[in-house]
């Protein structure tokens, strides 16, 4: 059966694809996969629990859910968390004022972590939740797994674990400030690794230039780096785009396409604002269902106010090993 996301995207496939894979430059980003229904989140990760049902977790409101049978149909679907983090006040002055979650499945159960923080501080907090099942109304929350004050260089948000071919847990996190960062995890807890080296993974070459929302995928030998680029939260407004390095080792060095550093500023555009519709496309992850790669993304709707709708699009890689979204 083809489902509406996929028959949307059929007619321009083969094109996209084959262009990629002869590196051929593409004319243009394409236009988000369709879905519909409740779609106005930000900063969405997405999985595809044993039930069946995709579940799409976002920022706000004790973060938020929707489901969706078909990954085209999406629903509110309550939270994950619905009274919210106690500690997590200390932070965001709200326990459900809770930002940018990602879930992932490992050891037979879900993890979820998440950030509290408020605009411009980077007196932030990284917590982890844990489910049996990855549905909203399931999951326990574990407290704090790393911090940030106006002492550190680093700001302690957007988390996003990956575990390495050798097995290891590692946890990307930042925004802003000096870039984005690594630190290992225990796997037995989910919690911080008794190894409390903070690794650098990629900066912009100026701290007023926004960086943030790692998001690291394994493919044919390399880890590849997804971030997103300057502004987002300002409606049409927004400049978010989504870049991308890629390296042997999980810890980096990273490059992009034409060799640069990440630390030092380097990245490979992915997707940006494009036609009439797309404006900052960002707060990204990246979804293996089944043998395709989902790129989820928010976008802001420049024909709808600059709303903020969830986006997806199927993610490639071309002949030179680049990612590229169709």
């Amino acid at each position: 059966m083809v489902t509406p996301f996929r028959g949307a995207l059929a007619a321009a496939a083969a094109v996209t694809a084959a262009a990629a894979m002869s590196g051929t430059a593409l004319a243009a980003h394409p236009e988000p996969g369709l879905v519909r229904g409740d779609i106005a989140v930000h900063d969405p990760t997405m999985i595809r629990a044993a039930d069946g049902a995709y579940y799409t977790y976002s920022t706000h409101n004790g973060l938020e859910a929707r489901s969706s049978p078909n990954r085209t149909d999406f629903a509110r679907a309550g939270a994950a968390l619905p009274d919210g983090a106690a500690w997590a006040r200390a932070y965001s002055g709200d326990a459900r004022e809770l930002w940018a979650p990602d879930v992932s499945y490992q050891g037979g159960r879900y993890l979820m972590y998440y950030s509290a923080s408020s605009f411009g501080s980077n007196t932030s907090a990284i917590g982890l939740a844990v489910s049996d099942t990855g549905r909203p109304g399931t999951w326990r929350d574990r407290g704090r797994v790393i911090t940030s004050s106006a002492r550190d260089d680093f700001n302690a948000i957007d988390p996003q674990l990956s575990v390495d071919a050798e097995g290891r847990w590692w946890l990307a996190f930042g925004s802003w400030w000096t870039g984005i960062k690594l630190i290992r995890i225990d796997p037995a807890t989910g919690n911080r690794h008794s190894d409390r080296t903070v690794r650098p993974l990629a900066a912009r070459t100026r701290t007023d230039l926004g960086i943030e929302a790692p998001h690291i995928v394994r493919n044919g030998g390399y880890y590849y780096l997804f971030t997103s680029w300057d502004l987002c939260c300002r409606g049409a407004s927004s400049t978010y785009r989504i870049m991308v390095g890629r390296s042997r080792s999980i810890t980096g060095p990273y490059t992009d396409r034409n060799g640069r550093a990440l630390t030092a500023g380097g990245g490979t555009e992915v997707l940006a604002a494009h036609g009439s519709r797309v404006a900052g496309p960002g707060g990204q992850s990246v979804l293996r269902d089944g043998d395709r790669d989902l790129l989820v993304y928010h976008y802001y709707e420049r024909a709808d106010g600059g709303r903020h709708k969830l986006g997806i699009n199927y993610l490639g890689f071309d002949a030179a090993g680049w990612p590229y979204v169709w």
